[in-house]
């Protein structure tokens, strides 16, 4: 008895010291998601949608179903303000399938069996250039969101090259290329990449596909020139191709290569998003918060590009 009464009393002090503790969740606030775009040459693109509860269904209804029709948006160059029109996947104008199909990621063929619904416009006075920093208006439900971003002066490759990998099978290899960042100011760049070599009379890739890491900064390069290399994105969707031979660009390949210089918020945007992507479902990875250069309360991003191209033929 005597050496169980200390343990009771231990006992008794823990359990006296219980407390049920309640968590209070937040409950799901729909929020609406402005995803952006005005790229050198080619006219802005605007994509408008609403959040998901986590428990929602994820069919492809529901993923319809989360576009958002009937907003005014425009877009300022500080001089020339369009108000963009809504265009839909299933009444395109002729000659804009391409585009669209790049847009929305869906094939050409199958581009009539949904509607998916952009804001854009074919009025050129309001299209990309170098230079200018473009403003974006959406006012949707009585409430109205702005955002801002620039068309900086692109960055060039000075060389790109091809290079047989030691590690693998004779004919596969990375694409190389060397940069010389500008110094004395931040810089950021997007690497977005497709093949051209023709295959029964179309070539190879359709659209531009970005890489598993595609935004880089000058962080640790700023006014340095380096080489890099960065593998092809395609391969890993091409269930032609044998795991081991998964990254790599094939001897004989002919890659157009796209650079675009990004502002410092799309940078901060897309290397949030991409890394975001990358743990999604670690339970050991620190949860990643995405910013947004949207004023107003909405989510995305409205995001300037200026790319600079490069062809890489795939040779020794």
């Amino acid at each position: 008895m005597r050496k169980l009464l200390p343990f009771a009393l231990v006992l008794a002090v823990v359990f006296s010291c219980t407390k049920e503790v309640k968590i209070d969740i937040p409950g799901y606030k729909e929020e609406l998601v402005i995803d952006g775009r005005i790229e050198t040459g080619q006219p802005p693109v605007v994509l408008i949608s609403k959040t998901k509860n986590i428990y929602a269904a994820t069919d492809l209804d529901a993923f319809l179903n989360g576009f958002v029709s009937g907003a005014t948006v425009t877009v300022s160059d500080g001089t020339t303000t369009v108000q963009l029109d809504e265009i839909c996947s299933d009444d395109l104008p002729p000659g804009t399938e391409e585009i669209a199909a790049e847009l929305f990621g869906v094939p050409v063929e199958e581009l009539e069996n949904y509607h998916l619904c952009a804001y854009t416009t074919f009025n050129t006075a309001i299209w990309g250039q170098v230079g200018k920093t473009y403003d974006l208006t959406v006012t949707y439900d009585e409430k109205t969101y702005t955002a801002s971003t620039q068309l900086l002066p692109p960055v060039a490759l000075d060389s790109v090259y091809w290079k047989q990998d030691e590690d693998a099978p004779p004919g596969n290899g990375f694409s190389w290329a060397t940069l010389s960042d500008p110094a004395f100011e931040f810089n950021a760049y997007q690497w977005e990449v497709k093949r051209i070599n023709m295959v029964d009379g179309e070539p190879r890739d359709r659209s531009f596909t970005r890489t598993y890491s595609p935004v880089f900064d000058d962080e640790f390069i700023n006014g340095v020139t380096f080489d890099f290399a960065y593998e092809n994105p395609m391969s890993w969707q091409d269930e032609t191709v044998p795991d081991d031979l998964r990254g790599y660009y094939q001897q004989g390949d002919s890659v157009v290569i796209k650079l675009s210089r990004i502002d410092r918020y799309v940078y901060e945007f897309m290397e949030k998003k991409y890394t975001q992507l990358q743990t999604n479902g670690n339970p050991f990875a620190s949860p990643t918060s995405i910013p947004t250069n949207i004023n107003g309360g909405a989510l995305g991003v409205w995001a300037g590009y200026s790319p600079a191209f490069d062809t890489l033929w795939c040779v020794p």
